[in-house]
């Protein structure tokens, strides 16, 4: 870690891997193990145009601490999948499932933020036996609903030329230090966090748009049945907190809020860390998972 200016300054990420799984290729995740065994796995599903670690990594620490951790990046997506098919949901959900087969692991607690939300749902509803609860952040029981969200989602393909335009890598470090504001303590990440938003796929990343915008669970959530719990940003302006309030009590969930926006992650790291770390507690109390061996992996 360096502290010369200019200089990437990495955070604590958990270890990183890649696993060819037959038919599908080879995934990108990271594995921390807790060191007991039968501390549960939370499950890290990140959102759209994000990764794993972008997501995530301002919780990290929090949720090593107290649960063993997993999280892998989707197709198009950071370190992800470089495949010629058409993004969807269901693929990366079964990703997401071929994954945790070939780890073999325990029934993990699924913690989707976003676009992770319905990778998660996704999971708990394809593959029921490998998920023992969900948690939702910032996310929907659908995105399609409305005139304005259908608007909003075919405007989705003008993102692929954007994030191609040298003009959009220049503004990158500069477009996080404002939105993040000139105080704030993650500032010292942002080149590492440019440069990991630099991974995407640009076609990929705008078909993973097309595909958030035909989501919709309304017609099967109620076949979920699954210890649930919901992470509320209350002055959200991309997924609308009467939206995510929807999909709570559809699952039944239960409900903590984050007084923040989208990017609750980055602009309140401590708040956000803590209220993961709650809900995951919140629904491994209520859901009850086999003994398993421990992996191999390490811590």
């Amino acid at each position: 870690m360096s502290d010369t200016p200019g200089d990437s300054i990495v955070p604590w990420l958990p270890a990183g891997y890649t696993l060819v799984v037959p038919g599908r290729g080879e995934l990108f995740y990271r594995f921390h193990r807790h060191p007991d065994p039968a501390a549960p796995i939370a499950f890290l599903l990140h959102g759209w145009t994000a990764s794993g670690d972008l997501q995530f990594f301002t919780a990290y620490e929090a949720l090593a601490a107290e649960f063993s951790i997993i999280t892998f990046d989707y197709r198009g997506h950071g370190r992800g999948l470089r495949l010629p098919s058409h993004f969807e949901l269901e693929d990366v959900a079964d990703d997401a499932a071929a994954l945790l087969e070939a780890l073999g692991v325990e029934p993990v607690i699924a913690v989707g933020y976003s676009m992770g939300g319905p990778v998660g749902m996704l999971l708990a509803h394809r593959h029921r036996h490998l998920v023992r609860g969900i948690v939702m952040e910032a996310t929907a029981l659908e995105w399609c609903s409305s005139v304005l969200d259908r608007l909003r989602w075919k405007t989705a393909r003008i993102i692929g030329p954007l994030l191609r335009s040298v003009a959009y890598q220049r503004w990158l470090t500069h477009g996080i230090r404002r939105l993040l504001g000139p105080d704030h303590p993650m500032q010292i990440y942002v080149p590492w966090l440019s440069g990991e938003m630099r991974r995407n796929d640009p076609i990929t990343i705008v078909q993973a748009g097309q595909a958030l915008s035909r989501y919709d669970a309304r017609p099967w959530v109620s076949e979920l049945q699954v210890p649930a719990a919901s992470l509320i940003t209350i002055r959200d302006r991309l997924v609308k907190p009467r939206k995510q309030r929807v999909l709570a009590q559809a699952l039944g969930a239960d409900i903590r809020e984050l007084d923040g926006d989208h990017i609750s992650a980055w602009e309140h790291p401590v708040e956000f860390a803590a209220v993961t770390v709650e809900l995951v507690e919140l629904v491994a109390a209520k859901s009850a998972a086999p003994a398993a061996p421990a992996s191999s992996h390490g811590a």
